[in-house]
């Protein structure tokens, strides 16, 4: 048979499009034709496919060969392709069996020796596959990553010659089953360990039962940092389908998805990051902190440091829960469904209001300083709350209440409240979500409406307070939002307290 067809996948952001290669061999003068849109890495497969097949033993046809990566205006790139080009030679030559490539995608890389070396991105390629029906063999190398799409059957080689002889029945390799030896969760940092703080323990209470965004503000060494790194461990654990998507995202970030599985990821970027190293970018798109935190947290110290142009790049996934890398030849949608948790000081030197009056910053330097964060960033942000110094006792023991285990098991709650009447968290709710889920009582709307008046606050701000008294009701398993409710989550506003 003069032409051969092998399924692959490509990847484009954390797609992974499918990718035919066809190989037909034909008379003439030998020579290698690739055509496809391949870029320099697949270009460059033609010798490493080579010189693989010449020192497995095979023999290379000594033919006109066409290699076609179909869809033809899809970008490849990478080496992922090379096992698929070399079977598809070995088949158009009638070296192996053309029909027993069919059912099944290959991925890998080929060493000149015809070793395969794993590829990144495998895991969207496993759950694509899996979607299109079809097997999957990879390096072995990659198999306990795309063993984690629970339904595939996975095949793991470690040569070309096993792939060789599995396709032409000699000696079949044996699906891969999955170890299962890394997926043990790690435990996360204890809230035991925080000393006080009964205010801000309450707002994480609140964030995390509401997955809301939080904004800690108060001198250095009061908690902030430690309070913030509490959070994922309150949080209710990733289902099957989040904690894939986590996976997928590290997995095409070149980071092992095995590590932390299936944990929610923690980032805390510095503030000299870049807006590429934030939300994305490249000339061949990349995820960014906000899409690698994605169903996770994400921690940003010292917020006012940031560059502010690198701050507004923020405001549009905090609200879409994804962002749109568009470059001149690659349009990539990343997902970023993340929970912001930020922290700052009160002053450039951080002690504006400590009662021993070290703070020596003029009022010019401290509104130059929280300038430096936008009115629609901090409108975004539900929760504002002031960590307050307090008495240091270095022998201080915690509460047992005060545990991540007794907070997690109320959040859980919660949270199980909220989707069963909304199907998402508070946070995530929708205009057509507000009306239908926090609605109030017309003496308590129109108390709501005053307030927001006289504090200025934006119809995005009153929103907000709606989505956090939703919360606060549900904690206490309210079916309706009661003026208390409204009162504490209106507190958690900027310039609420002086109003």
């Amino acid at each position: 048979m003069s032409l051969a067809i092998v399924h692959s996948r490509a990847q484009v952001g954390v797609e992974a499009p499918c990718v035919t290669v066809e190989a037909h061999l034909a008379n003439g003068l030998p020579s290698l034709t690739l055509v496809g849109l391949p870029e320099t890495a697949v270009k460059e497969s033609k010798d490493r496919v080579r010189s693989a097949i010449l020192t497995s033993g095979f023999d290379f046809p000594a033919r006109r060969i066409t290699l076609n990566l179909a869809p033809a205006d899809l970008p490849k790139d990478g080496g992922r392709f090379d096992l698929s080009i070399a079977l598809g030679i070995l088949a158009a030559s009638g070296q192996i069996s053309a029909d027993s490539l069919d059912g099944i995608e290959c991925l890998g890389e080929l060493a000149l020796s015809g070793a395969l070396r794993p590829v990144q991105g495998v895991l969207p390629a496993a759950l694509a596959a899996r979607e299109a029906g079809r097997a999957l063999l990879v390096p072995r190398a990659n198999a306990e990553e795309a063993s984690l799409a629970s339904g595939l059957t996975v095949y793991a080689a470690e040569h070309l010659l096993e792939v060789a002889a599995h396709f032409s029945g000699q000696t079949p390799i044996p699906a891969y089953q999955a170890q299962g030896l890394l997926r043990q969760v790690l435990p996360y940092p204890d809230l035991a360990d925080v000393q006080g703080q009964l205010s801000a323990k309450r707002g994480l209470l609140i964030a995390a039962a509401g997955a809301h965004n939080l904004l800690f503000s108060g001198p250095p060494g009061t908690g902030k940092t430690l309070l913030a790194s509490r959070l994922p461990g309150l949080l209710p654990p990733l289902e099957e389908q989040e904690a894939l998507e986590v996976a997928a995202i590290q997995s095409v970030a070149s980071q092992s998805p095995l590590e932390h599985w299936p944990q929610r990821p923690f980032r805390q970027p510095h503030h000299s990051a870049s807006g590429p190293a934030l939300v994305g970018g490249g000339s061949r798109p990349q995820p960014g902190e906000i899409t690698l935190a994605h169903q996770g947290v994400l921690f940003l110290d010292e917020l006012p440091e940031f560059d502010r142009k690198v701050l507004e790049v923020l405001r549009e996934p905090l609200e879409s829960g994804h962002i749109v890398i568009a470059r001149a030849r690659d349009r990539v949608r990343f997902p970023a469904r993340f929970q912001l948790v930020a922290a700052m000081n009160p002053c450039p030197c951080g002690y504006l209001g400590d009662p021993g009056g070290r703070c020596r910053c003029t009022p010019d330097q401290i509104q130059r300083y929280r300038g430096k964060l936008s009115g629609p960033l901090l409108d975004r942000i539900d929760l504002h709350l002031t960590v307050a110094r307090e008495a240091t006792s270095l022998n201080a023991t915690p509460a047992s209440s005060e545990n991540s285990a007794t907070v997690a098991a109320e959040v859980a709650r919660a949270r199980r409240i909220q989707q069963a009447r909304q199907g998402c968290a508070n946070a995530f709710l929708d205009l057509t979500g507000l009306r239908s889920h926090c609605a109030l009582s017309a003496e308590d709307q129109q108390w709501l409406e005053r307030a927001c008046e006289r504090l200025a606050l934006s119809l995005r701000a009153a929103h907000r307070i709606l989505k956090v008294a939703r919360t606060l009701a549900d904690l206490e398993s309210s079916a309706a939002i009661g003026r208390q409710h409204l009162a504490e989550a209106l507190q958690y506003r900027p310039g609420s307290q002086a109003g």
